[in-house]
């Protein structure tokens, strides 16, 4: 929900948890998609062949390269053969089904409660090999190895690294419960981080995805914890005031936050210890919602010094700062793309908040988002999707939506309340 008084900022970057309703326990986030590239890939892929593993690994394959917009996955059912290995490949079929690549495999049980999966994608029109793998894996790595293939294939036929073995977070609650959750890009597996009868805001995961940090009221005021995805725990900052907005440095040995133990609220530094704070704005504005440009040279921020809340640039060892934004009255929620080269936002469209995209060379601003009260955009490790916060008949929703605008993606759990989402770094 968008406050439009900029004094409401902070508050939404502290208080917005508490505007929650209900929200998703641990089911499986629902996905809708609308649009897609002008020119999508025809790939069939063929259910893996051995054990009822393999159909389920397939679909999980062909459900990725569907939502990035960028494939046409084929419908398999009327073609006769199922091959498990390149070599079985009866190419004049798939012609025929018009595919130009197609991916085959199989799950074979091991020794030890253990799988082999084999996958191999081919080029159907030149009839050769793109890519082969094998895994030996537990039985509940299936999932994360199909998202694994999924990424080989959209990585040999688009040329760009693939997503889809990556995780994000968001904030929900439920029962009057809030609850940090962690989920595989697609929503399934979701994992409960932390849950509190008080709000959690403002998640942000580490370079490395091992550790996320999050601001918590547990203790009746902000507070700002690191959490490492095995649980363990430490509190970041709890100085006197807010502790707010945490955003990781490129090489995650420092994080920008925002506090007002002194004033107002002001950007500082942190190392990743707790220890080194440093002040890094000094005005009479509301500083808030830092970034760290890609080469870790700036911190980009909101504030209202201008009149209005647009983004700002500041060097990350301090300085004047200087003004980021300018077309449009009001511009929040600054998120640097990995290439460096854009810049993500929420813009208020007359009296719309929508995701917004600024080249930074040129200037130039895209609307992205269709939205009335869309809010904290986080884009994906390879630049291509941004997820947001958005409402849906009524209720939070997380969305997803192309850096081009074609492509746009819905995350439903019905009934439910979503906030806040972040998308973590590919998993090594």
């Amino acid at each position: 929900m968008h406050i439009l008084r900029f004094s409401k900022i902070i508050s939404l970057a502290v208080f917005s948890a508490s505007l929650f309703i209900t929200s998703l326990a641990n089911a499986a986030l629902e996905i809708e998609i609308s649009g897609g590239s002008a020119q999508q890939v025809p790939i069939a892929i063929v259910p893996f062949g051995q054990d009822g593993n393999g159909t389920n690994l397939s679909n999980i394959i062909a459900a990725d390269l569907k939502r990035s917009g960028l494939f046409r996955v084929l419908e398999t059912g009327g073609v006769v053969s199922r091959p498990t290995d390149i070599g079985q490949i009866k190419y004049a079929e798939w012609v025929a089904l018009q595919a130009q690549a197609m991916a085959v495999g199989s799950v074979e049980a091991l020794p030890g409660n253990r799988l082999k999966v084999t996958f191999q994608l081919a080029d159907v029109l030149k009839q050769t090999q793109l890519a082969g793998m094998q895994y030996n894996i537990a039985p509940n790595q299936l999932r994360a190895t199909a998202h694994k293939i999924a990424d080989v294939i959209y990585q040999k036929l688009t040329g760009e690294t693939g997503i889809f073995a990556s995780r994000i977070a968001y904030i929900n609650k439920s029962n009057g419960r809030y609850a940090l959750q962690v989920a595989d890009v697609d929503g399934e597996n979701p994992l409960t981080m932390l849950s509190s009868k008080e709000p959690i805001i403002s998640p942000a995961w580490s370079p490395d995805g091992s550790k996320i940090a999050y601001v918590s009221f547990e203790k009746k005021k902000p507070i700002i914890y690191v959490q490492s995805l095995s649980g363990q725990r430490s509190v970041l900052a709890s100085f006197k005031g807010n502790n707010s907005a945490p955003a990781w440095s490129p090489d995650g040995s420092k994080l920008a936050i925002v506090l007002t133990h002194g004033a107002n609220s002001q950007v500082y530094t942190i190392n990743a210890d707790g220890s080194g704070l440093q002040q890094i704005t000094k005005s009479s504005a509301i500083d808030t919602e830092p970034t760290w440009s890609t080469d870790a040279k700036w911190i980009y921020f909101t504030s209202d010094r201008g009149g209005r809340p647009q983004i700002y640039k500041v060097s990350s060892s301090g300085g004047d700062a200087q003004r980021v934004t300018f077309e449009g009255a009001y511009n929040v929620s600054p998120r640097f793309s990995p290439d460096g080269k854009s810049l993500a936002m929420i813009r208020n469209d007359g009296g719309k908040f929508r995701v917004a995209l600024q080249d930074l060379s040129s200037g130039q601003v895209q609307l992205l988002s269709e939205g009335s009260q869309d809010e904290s955009p986080s884009f994906a490790p390879n630049g291509r999707v941004l997820l947001y916060a958005t409402r849906s008949k009524g209720h939070g929703a997380l969305a997803a939506v192309s850096s081009d605008g074609r492509v746009k993606q819905r995350l439903n759990e019905s009934g439910g309340d979503i906030r806040e989402p972040a998308w973590g770094p590919l998993i090594k």
